[in-house]
């Protein structure tokens, strides 16, 4: 089989030992038997921030295919299994009456992958509400139950992201009960709600909202639309401190124009601001559409997404993500790291 066949970029050559674990129990047992093998091991959600080289993967892949949702002893806990689909789950919260993920709605992806990159979108982050993650121990053999503030999230990172030891099982969420969402923080949200940045909407609203958003960026997965073949945003939105941030400000207004104001947001760390990494390529010169001539292009819809239009490959992938970084690099200053999980290649 082909992990082109199990990631949303469709790009990927194939698993030398495939393992679909559909109960927890089937989970721990294969990744027990492949550790004690010395077999390479790789662990498969929705494939949706995976990036896999031509060659495929020279060990066994274990596809993550639990289910079960349940609510807690506190009103608006909720725990979800691993392999349950991303965005059923926010659709349940917002129809249960919890508040707390309906900005992260239209995100393609399994339920186990969220604390790993402490997914975020429009204001919110799966960090605000993870109160628990249970796991497998690879390294001791154990299962546990680490909090929520342990789990050493950051801004698209967290202690599971960059290493093989942990195996997401579960995740348990801390909703509000309350039919309205949370405020409101990103403005482009705001503006399409009509209403100002910090107000609350009803939380059915908000989830449509933010859907027919994504949709126009191509950030929903639509097997007709090529510009949603992809592992939506390839880079990470940079964050500087003002020293760097300086710097690309005198970099844009030299390419740019002396009136251009680089756009920047809060980042939670005292003195330090996120810049679009959106806008970095686009004014380093490339375009919606941009293409090299060798299959991969950048989506028509939005500049963060690396798309494969049906005759790309990974090696090609790859170079147009190298040509942007680099490009970014020598304009701005900044270098751009990627957003998914690369394996068998390096950016």
């Amino acid at each position: 089989m082909k992990l082109a066949d199990y990631t949303t970029v469709r790009l990927g050559g194939p698993a030398r030992g495939f393992v679909r674990a559909s109960t927890e129990e089937e989970l721990v047992e294969a990744v027990r038997t492949a550790d004690a093998n010395g077999e390479p091991l790789l662990i498969l959600g929705g494939g949706s921030n995976l990036v896999v080289a031509d060659e495929g993967f020279d060990g066994t892949v274990i596809q993550i295919a639990t289910r079960g949702v349940s609510r807690g002893a506190g009103p608006g806990a909720m725990t979800v299994a691993a392999g349950e689909d991303w965005d059923t789950v926010v659709a349940r919260t917002v129809a249960e009456g919890l508040a707390g993920l309906e900005c992260l709605s239209g995100i393609p992806g399994l339920a186990g992958a969220t604390p790993i990159q402490n997914v975020g979108a429009y204001g919110q982050e799966v960090s605000e509400t993870v109160t628990a993650v249970r796991v497998y121990d690879r390294r001791t053999g154990e299962i546990l139950e680490i909090p929520g503030e342990r789990c050493g999230f950051g801004y698209r990172t967290s202690r599971f992201r960059g290493t093989d030891r942990f195996v997401v099982l579960s995740v348990t969420f801390g909703l509000a009960v309350q039919a309205r969402s949370v405020p409101v923080r990103y403005a482009e949200l705001a503006a399409a709600l009509g209403v100002a940045p910090g107000d609350q909407v009803e939380s059915t609203e908000a989830r449509s909202a933010v859907i027919e958003l994504r949709q126009r960026k191509g950030m929903v997965i639509d097997p007709a639309d090529p510009d949603t073949r992809s592992v939506g945003s390839f880079f990470v939105n940079p964050v500087l401190d003002r020293a760097a941030l300086a710097a690309v400000e005198t970099a844009a207004r030299v390419r740019c124009g002396p009136e251009t104001r680089v756009p920047r947001f809060a980042a939670k760390e005292d003195g330090l601001v996120k810049v679009p990494a959106a806008w970095l390529i686009e004014q380093a010169g490339f375009a919606r559409g941009y293409h090299p001539g060798d299959g991969a292009r950048i989506s028509s819809k939005h500049t963060l997404a690396l798309v494969n239009p049906g005759s790309a490959s990974t090696a090609a992938l790859m170079a147009l993500a190298r040509e942007i970084r680099d490009g970014v690099r020598d304009a701005f200053g900044v270098t751009l790291a990627p957003e998914p999980v690369l394996v068998g290649v390096a950016l």
